[in-house]
């Protein structure tokens, strides 16, 4: 059974930016919306996972030895990491790295990101995760930056970690010690091989979580999209008298929490000066690329009863496309 395909947009491209000279970048022609180069996982077997909680206040570590789970999909090795992350908390910017160990080897990562129905939405392989040379409080390591704008409505997304059977027949080329010690002290870099990392099926993966503002990958369906019914995980519906959502709004809206209080929807029509407003507001933030910002405007602009907000925002994202 083959995943279903949510409609996702770019908003320009997935950042992976360096935080210190010297870190490398990844595969620059990674095009994070081909979710078809993953491993096809069915529905049922998403089901079956544990999701980790992951939040900003702390780095999760997971050591897949012990705390990992198994997945038994075609194209998956070993066990998987599984974590959910807050997705109403704005733009995202997420850090995972696969570090060395003492055996000289290293957990290849690929991420599958899924929107709050289980529908994958992106996908890094990994090669997206290139190699850190170690720093004072942090070792050898495969790493990569992911920026993510979740979908306005959700409330989750998650994220799944594992290596494929290819990654296992690869290797990593690490820095010898004495070289990078060498480079850190000014002194000249000896001229001695460097050690090899093999790929295995267990390691040590640490995610990080945390706000941000620019580039990212919009994860969930657009307004107005329409598609086959998505899997969802948990109850997500309300009470028909909690929300009275737009009916151009898709599942994700229109299930609003069941404590959302019965005016969340304006009745009363917005004024036409205000109404043009706004819909020029969301153009000027869609042409440059801020997504986030034009979600967070059409949001407000509905909140005080536009009813020309949605179809702005739909057209003017196609058009960055």
């Amino acid at each position: 059974m083959k995943m279903k395909k949510s409609f996702v947009a770019l908003c320009l491209t997935a950042g992976l930016f360096a935080a210190a000279p010297g870190v490398s970048f990844a595969d620059v022609n990674i095009v994070p919306q081909n979710t078809t180069a993953a491993p096809a996982i069915p529905a049922s077997a998403l089901q079956q996972l544990s999701w980790t909680p992951v939040d900003q206040s702390k780095t999760q570590t997971t050591e897949l030895a012990t705390t990992g789970q198994r997945l038994n999909v075609a194209g998956i090795s070993g066990p998987v990491a599984a974590y959910s992350v807050p997705a109403n908390i704005g733009e995202l910017t997420l850090t995972l790295s696969s570090e060395v160990n003492k055996q000289t080897s290293v957990f290849a990562p690929n991420v599958l990101v899924l929107d709050q129905n289980m529908s994958p939405a992106a996908y890094f392989p990994s090669s997206f995760f290139t190699y850190q040379e170690p720093g004072v409080m942090s070792a050898d390591r495969l790493e990569g930056v992911m920026r993510l704008t979740p979908a306005l409505g959700q409330q989750k997304i998650y994220l799944l970690v594992f290596t494929t059977e290819n990654d296992l027949r690869q290797t990593t080329k690490l820095m010898d010690p004495a070289k990078s010690y060498a480079k850190g002290t000014g002194n000249a870099v000896p001229d001695i091989p460097d050690p090899i990392a093999r790929h295995v099926t267990e390691g040590v993966v640490k995610l990080k979580v945390k706000t941000s503002s620019g580039s990212s990958v919009l994860v969930g369906p657009l307004f107005g999209s329409s598609g086959p019914g998505p899997v969802t995980v948990g109850n997500t519906a309300a009470p028909a008298t909690a929300y009275s959502a737009p009916a151009a709004a898709p599942a994700a809206v229109a299930a609003a929490p069941a404590s959302a209080p019965a005016s969340a929807a304006k009745s009363e029509p917005m004024l036409n000066d205000t109404e043009s407003y706004f819909n020029q507001a969301i153009k000027q933030a869609a042409a440059k690329g801020d997504i986030d910002k034009a979600l967070k405007l059409l949001n407000e602009a509905e909140r005080l009863g536009s009813t020309s907000a949605r179809k702005t925002f739909i057209s003017s994202v196609k058009g960055k496309g």
